[in-house]
């Protein structure tokens, strides 16, 4: 059996895989995401550099018969790359900017077939669309956390759902992993989607 090891800590990319029933074993990368290295990146070059060197990072600790899934997020508005706030303050600045606007929201992935030592790796991008929030909402979602560690200061399946009425694209891949392409990737690595269910 092939084992799926999913190079990231985050929750939503393991619910998704967990979804389609493929339980993953989580080994972090410690990858640090803000090293000024990644400046010079365009929004969509920084998420498959990142998913790739997520995906590198942990080939030591896996097991030999093993498919490492690295993947990374970011959200581009107006040009620019916007990760995860970080900060109260940055938050509701990010929900004012965002109000009534649109941006995309890349996804990079990395799959390495441990087995054959073959390396692949794509981007999902899909556009986003604000509604217009009131600074009632802002308040009230920034205070819940749930905008200060994920991607551009929103996500598809938590409490900005509300807010986000309109996406072009695949919706688990704004969620931080597409399955589509995911899909697609290992069956170019020589394997059929059903190998990888062990739920």
């Amino acid at each position: 059996m092939v084992q799926i090891i999913l190079a990231s800590a985050s929750p939503s990319r393991y619910r998704l895989l967990e979804s389609v029933g493929i339980i993953p074993e989580v080994i972090v990368s410690g990858v640090n995401e803000e090293s000024p290295e990644f400046d010079l990146l365009n929004p969509s070059e920084l998420v498959l550099a990142l998913a790739t060197l997520k995906a590198q990072a942990v080939k030591e600790l896996a097991p030999a018969n093993s498919i490492i899934i690295g993947c990374d997020s970011t959200f581009e508005f107006e040009g620019k790359s916007l990760g995860k706030p970080g900060s109260y303050e940055n938050a509701i600045q990010r929900c004012k900017q965002l109000s009534g606007k649109s941006g995309l929201l890349h996804t990079g992935h990395c799959a390495i077939d441990l087995r054959s030592g073959k390396e692949v790796s794509k981007l999902s991008t899909s556009k986003v669309q604000f509604a217009q929030m009131t600074d009632e909402e802002i308040t009230d979602y920034v205070n819940s956390g749930e905008p200060l560690n994920v991607a551009g200061g929103f996500t598809l399946d938590g409490l900005s759902a509300p807010y986000i009425s309109n996406i072009e694209g695949e919706p688990s891949g704004i969620i931080g992993l597409s399955l589509p392409l995911l899909r697609m990737m290992i069956i170019s690595l020589g394997y059929s989607w059903p190998e990888l269910k062990n739920k």
